[in-house]
C-alpha cells in the first residue's frame, strides 16, 4: 500500500528521531512528510513506531493510505523526490 505520512512534532530531538525511523520505511518528500510503500505488517510496525514519538497534547501525526487511482493524481512541483511507479525511490 502507498502511504503518505506527515507529522508535526514540537521537540526537535523527537522529530529528528522519528524522521530517522521513517527513512527505514519510505522516502522523505518534505521536511516532515514521507511517502512509503509498505505491506500490512510494515504499516502496522511503522504506525506503532511513529506513535511512540507523538505527544497527543502537543504533536500530530497523519497517515494517508492512497489507492492507485488517488496516487496517480498526486501533483508535485519543484525538486523531484518521492517514489516512482516501479517503487524506485527518487532522491
Amino acid at each position: 500500500m502507498f502511504v503518505v505520512v506527515s507529522y508535526d512534532i514540537v521537540e526537535d530531538k523527537k522529530r529528528n528521531k522519528l524522521a530517522k525511523k521513517m527513512c527505514g520505511f519510505g522516502s522523505r518528500v518534505q521536511y516532515s512528510v514521507f511517502e512509503c510503500i509498505v505491506n500490512a505488517a510494515q504499516y502496522k510496525r511503522m504506525k506503532q513506531e511513529a506513535l511512540k514519538w507523538i505527544d497527543p497534547e502537543t504533536d500530530s501525526l497523519r497517515l494517508y493510505i492512497l489507492c492507485g487511482e488517488c496516487r496517480e493524481k498526486i501533483e508535485s512541483y519543484g525538486r523531484k523526490r518521492g517514489i516512482e511507479e516501479d517503487g524506485a525511490v527518487v532522491v
